[in-house]
């Protein structure tokens, strides 16, 4: 990474102070460099185990101080062509990317692109998923922990993308993907994804995303999983904002069998800019698997036992300077199959934690 910093900040630094007249120094520069490190501690009243439930990935550490997540890279634009380079680091590519060849787990992402006609770009390579209202970057979403739908769906993604602003209101991408959050092919088959975002007014925001692909390791026992992503989100006043999440998904059971498995999921947020530096959001979500398709994580319920889960969060936002958030975050869950562990290693429907962070960015 500090290679990467260094080659970064050497190619900003080149250019001669004597060729930039005001007008070039007013303009924004091609390369720009950027880094985000969030450290946190995370309390879980259900039990002093120091790993979260399994289907959590980002801030799964608990009753320890830990690094989720440190990015480092470089981005290149000059209205032609495009791309970037970044790294990171932590908790969460530690559980997230446990899948992943070892040597491209550090890569958050790799890429580059260029404008095929007017108003369209075609990147190739390693970008975050156009999948879900959260990002990979805590700082980026309304609260600090991420809901289960997106914990449970593709934060990253590796394939082609052809994005065109249809007008000035409406992007449309069509993507070609090695699948499901993949980063490397697990059979011959490729996965195609949709986005539609539509900005009518500059306080609304309107997402439509969809997967299809086949996910099992070889073709021959193939099962088609589709996944429809929906989110709005609208800026009420400069002080209130409010959003509305939801998701639903099919995959075909094995060849033996008839029919498909189906979730679905929903989250709604709010949050509430109270001064300058201080601001409050609150979330309430559910996800629902038929058999725990996706999710999986039920133990010690049966693998092919339905999974419903419910809860709420409250968070709470500092902001001292442009490039320093802390926050506090208090979550409870609840569920019919008892996924959570007492302290006694006993199944419990319930489970609460707190979570605090302290991250920086530039």
């Amino acid at each position: 990474m500090k290679a990467l910093l260094l080659v970064a900040l050497t190619a900003t630094l080149a250019v001669p102070a004597a060729a930039q007249t005001p007008a070039d120094s007013a303009a924004p520069r091609p390369l720009t460099v950027y880094g985000f490190v969030d450290g946190y501690y995370g309390y879980d009243f259900t039990g002093r185990s120091q790993t979260r439930p399994a289907f959590l990935y980002a801030h799964h550490r608990a009753n320890e101080f830990a690094l989720n997540n440190a990015v480092l890279g470089a981005r290149y634009d000059d209205g032609r062509v495009r791309g970037a380079l970044g790294l990171h680091a932590g908790t969460y590519v530690e559980a997230n990317y446990a899948n992943e060849p070892a040597a491209l787990r550090p890569v958050y992402e790799a890429y580059a692109g260029f404008r095929p006609f007017a108003k369209a770009w075609l990147d190739v390579g390693i970008f975050p998923s156009h999948l879900g209202f959260e990002s990979a970057l805590s700082k980026d979403n309304w609260t600090l922990t991420r809901s289960i739908m997106a914990e449970n769906s593709p934060y990253y993604e590796a394939g082609a993308r052809l994005s065109y602003e249809a007008s000035p209101k409406l992007t449309v991408t069509g993507l070609v993907l090695n699948g499901w959050q993949n980063l490397r092919d697990t059979n011959r088959a490729k996965a195609l994804g949709t986005q539609l975002q539509w900005k009518p007014t500059a306080k609304l925001l309107v997402n439509s995303s969809t997967f299809y692909g086949n996910e099992q390791p070889r073709d021959s026992t193939r099962r088609r999983r589709f996944f429809h992503d929906f989110y709005l989100s609208y800026a009420a006043t400069d002080r209130l904002s409010l959003a509305a999440v939801f998701d639903v998904g099919a995959q075909q059971r094995p060849a033996s069998q008839r029919g498909a498995d189906t979730w679905h999921a929903g989250a709604a947020l709010l949050r509430y800019q109270l001064t300058d530096k201080w601001a409050a959001a609150a979330r309430y979500e559910y996800y629902r698997a038929r058999r725990g398709v996706i999710i999986r994580s039920i133990s010690p319920a049966p693998a092919d036992a339905d999974f419903n889960l419910g809860g709420a969060s409250l968070n709470l936002d500092y902001a001292p300077t442009a490039h320093v958030l802390v926050r506090v975050e208090g979550r409870a869950l609840r569920s019919r199959q008892a996924p959570f562990r007492t302290d006694a290693d006993r199944p419990t429907t319930r489970y609460a934690n707190v979570t605090s962070s302290v991250a920086l960015s530039f």
